[in-house]
């Protein structure tokens, strides 16, 4: 049974990919997750805000005294351990890429030009397989047009394009033409598209009248929106895809392969159930295509996309009335009072 496939132009064992999460943060749960048969991680994000926090960090403790008394003229602040999120995380990167011998894929997470190039060559140094390019943006100012918005994404895009470090794209899905904005992005050279990210909503506190954060897992529920673009999306262009959220039994990893992903990523079902959910999942994937006579990966990968459906229009509107039109509500809840 071959399950190898290729993402970010990595050759990798499978199609099982530790996504972006708090399992990165300590090297022996990478050591584990390793063990139990991920193909590669994708360590915790760096954030933006701290970026930008270390650059305001550095330029008070430069500058700081400078005006005062002339002794003060000869001070400089020893900024060794001023700040540990950036370097820290750098730090970081370098260990697990030395432990690991599966690929090890930064993760940036922002939206600004600011200290984002600077930062993705020192993270290229390091040595790391590649980088994901988080585009956490909710687009709240309602003076910024859509095309200001996908002209943002793609001038970052472009910009790290000049580092040679291959690079995917963690995608929004509420783009107003999905599809056209991975063509251009696919256009400007991103090895992969990831769908789809997931906002976390915030939530009130009722008692305190707070805006509070609040963080929900996903369910399987959520990979239909992913399957959908994933199947229109498989054959159109040349960039690999990955399928994330909601992927937590081997019947979801199955269903986004064909649908077109070349990898997908875990993360809650493994937060749910422990790390050695991976090995089942795999295991439960290799019968499946034993009994349905899957020999690979390859053989199985867009099998139902559109391009191959014969009915191409069940990813379109077609689909959605035909769903309304087949939900039936029960005689005894019609009648009930």
């Amino acid at each position: 049974m071959d399950l190898t496939t290729t993402y970010m132009g990595l050759n990798l064992k499978n199609p099982l990919v530790v996504s972006a999460s708090p399992l990165s943060r300590n090297l022996v749960s990478l050591q584990k997750l390793q063990e139990a048969g991920a193909s590669a991680v994708v360590m915790y994000s760096l954030f933006e805000e701290q970026i930008r926090h270390e650059s305001l960090e550095t330029f008070y403790h430069i500058t700081h005294g400078t005006e005062s008394f002339s002794e003060a003229l000869n001070y400089f602040v020893n900024l060794h351990n001023y700040n540990h999120g950036p370097e820290e995380y750098l730090n970081h990167l370098q260990l697990s890429k030395r432990l690991l011998e599966i690929p090890v894929i930064a993760s940036l997470n922002g939206f600004s030009n600011s200290g984002w190039i600077s930062y993705a060559k020192e993270i290229a140094q390091t040595g790391v397989d590649g980088i994901e390019l988080n585009m956490y943006y909710v687009a709240a100012d309602i003076n910024k047009t859509s095309q200001e918005l996908e002209d943002s994404y793609l001038n970052i895009v472009k910009q790290l394009k000049q580092i040679n470090i291959p690079i995917a794209v963690k995608l929004s899905p509420y783009f107003s033409c999905m599809g056209n904005m991975a063509k251009k992005l696919d256009d400007a050279g991103v090895q992969s598209l990831v769908l789809f990210n997931r906002f976390y909503q915030p939530d009130f506190d009722l008692e305190s009248l707070e805006v509070v954060p609040n963080v929900v897992l996903s369910s399987p529920h959520e990979l239909r929106l992913a399957i959908r673009w994933l199947a229109i999306l498989y054959g159109r262009i040349k960039a690999d895809m990955a399928a994330t959220g909601g992927i937590h039994t081997h019947e979801d990893v199955l269903k986004s392969l064909m649908a077109g992903a070349s990898v997908t990523m875990l993360c809650s079902t493994i937060l749910k159930n422990g790390i050695g959910q991976i090995g089942e999942i795999l295991n439960r994937l290799e019968e499946w295509m034993k009994v349905h006579e899957y020999e690979s990966v390859k053989q199985m990968k867009g099998s139902m996309s559109q391009r191959s459906s014969p009915d191409p229009s069940a990813f379109e509107r077609a689909n959605y009335m035909k769903a309304l039109s087949s939900y039936v509500m029960t005689p005894d809840l019609l009648y009930h009072n």
